[in-house]
């Protein structure tokens, strides 16, 4: 009776053993609900719908995307861009935040491939942005088998999936959260209707650009400010992306101050007193904020005056723009995408998560922003002067400055157009009756929707190139 007590033993110490084993091999390749811990059977976390056991059953039966319902979400997310090449991914680098938030999403298994996801992204930040507000719509995979909003039940699912009771839906922000970098951070998501897109059904987009006071009027800034509100021709104040089909270069913008991050109840002038230029608009062009940013710093420094903003606004008067360098990327931020009819889903527990890592992030930017202001308190205690180098514009500062309506001017808009057209980016076609003529963009690798041209069907003059390199 012993002899068979042991045996048994030892057969359920074996059985313990390959249990241990494969729960570390499913753990290692991602199938726990992105590597949560200790996941609760309610959560639904698994990749693999927790069915199949062992290494061999995994291996040989490809996750089956299929028997799953999938649900077009909005997906709002904050990201510190200071070490990435920009938001969108890019042919000749990897290093985006896209790029990151594609590879969190195949390991989670919420998608199958980006090309079958019906991606949109609200806006594109350049190399060095950042944003607290980025939103992103695509369909994820969903546990809803009841329906509901933005729900797409699979194909041949049998009677029993859709009459079993749905419960809560898969917690796609501690899912993703989990397996992203630590300066990527999905804040919350919200169901939306199947046709709803980030780019397209976007009402506003709000910028945030940093700077300290240092030498500048910061009074005379806001009074300039305030010009750039209304509806204006920016080609002289942006890129011209005239290569992915941007043409039209009207922009409507809402509001637009120069205000102290922090309001002192007594005026303060403190050159080391953070200011920001905050910016609303329905729709940006290729690094227009950084442009308008560069403006102003002239405008403070007094080597431009306010009226130099009409001026080059006035593209009659001057159709092309003259040669300036743009303000640096890593003060800007894209703080705010409005949306209307969201209903966004916050789990307590992730916000504070993200709450507690940003203030990782800014308590030691602020103590290393507090040794350098000792260090330099010391050199002025001891008779150094203070530079008034505005530290803010790209290249090295001109000993001589010169006014920018005399200086070299770029292309024009006819000019580069003529341009991509020889090249093969952009063709002509007759418009109708005979009348002018209509360039269209070819499509680029990775986007998900012909840019809009004028003289275009394909997107409404009101959302027309709302995704092209917004910013940066």
């Amino acid at each position: 009776m012993s002899e068979v007590f042991i045996q048994r033993i030892k057969e359920l110490e074996a059985e313990l053993e390959e249990l241990r084993s494969q729960r570390k091999e499913r753990t290692e390749a991602g199938e726990d609900g992105g590597l949560m811990s200790n996941p609760s059977p309610n959560e639904n976390c698994r990749a693999d719908g927790g069915g199949k056991k062992g290494k061999k059953a995994s291996k040989q039966r490809p996750f089956d995307f299929s028997a799953h319902p999938r649900r077009h979400v909005a997906l709002r997310l904050a990201y510190l861009g200071w070490s990435y090449q920009g938001f969108a991914v890019q042919e000749n680098t990897d290093n985006t935040v896209e790029a990151r938030l594609f590879e969190a999403l195949l390991k989670t298994r919420l998608i199958q491939d980006r090309q079958s996801s019906n991606y949109h992204r609200c806006g594109r930040t350049d190399k060095g942005v950042s944003a607290f507000s980025q939103v992103i719509t695509i369909d994820l995979r969903s546990t809803q088998f009841c329906g509901g909003l933005g729900v797409t039940l699979p194909e041949n699912v049998d009677v029993r999936s859709k009459n079993k009771a749905s419960g809560s839906e898969l917690p796609y922000v501690k899912m993703l959260n989990r397996v992203l970098p630590q300066d990527i951070r999905i804040l919350d998501w919200a169901p939306a209707a199947e046709g709803f897109s980030a780019r397209f059904d976007c009402q506003s987009r709000t910028y945030r650009y940093y700077f300290p006071r240092g030498s500048l009027d910061v009074a005379l800034m806001a009074e300039a400010a305030k010009r750039y509100e209304g509806t204006h021709d920016f080609r002289n104040l942006c890129k011209m992306d005239v290569g992915n089909g941007v043409l039209q270069f009207e922009r409507t913008i809402l509001s637009a101050s120069v205000k102290p991050v922090q309001p002192q109840h007594v005026s303060s002038t403190d050159q080391y007193e953070l200011f920001m230029f905050e910016i609303k608009g329905l729709a940006f062009l290729y690094h227009q904020v950084r442009c308008m940013m560069a403006l102003l710093l002239l405008i403070g420094q007094k080597l431009e005056a306010p009226e130099i903003i009409n001026q080059l606004m006035d593209v009659q008067s001057n159709p092309r723009k003259p040669q300036y360098s743009m303000a640096v990327d890593y003060p800007l931020v894209l703080y705010d995408c409005h949306f209307e009819g969201l209903s966004w889903q916050q789990e307590n527990e992730e916000v504070n998560h993200v709450l507690s890592a940003l203030q990782q992030h800014w308590t030691q930017s602020a103590v290393k922003t507090h040794v350098l202001h000792g260090m330099i308190r010391g050199l002025e205690a001891i008779g150094g002067v203070s530079s008034n180098h505005c530290w803010l514009v790209e290249g090295s500062r001109q000993r001589n400055y010169r006014p920018l309506l005399e200086r070299p001017c770029c292309e024009s808009l006819e000019s580069r157009i003529n341009h991509f057209v020889k090249r093969g980016r952009l063709e002509r076609e007759e418009g109708d009756n005979g009348g002018e003529t209509v360039h269209r963009g070819k499509k680029s690798k990775h986007s998900h929707s012909s840019p809009s041209l004028p003289g275009s069907t394909e997107i409404p003059p009101s959302k027309q190139s709302s995704d092209q390199k917004a910013e940066g």
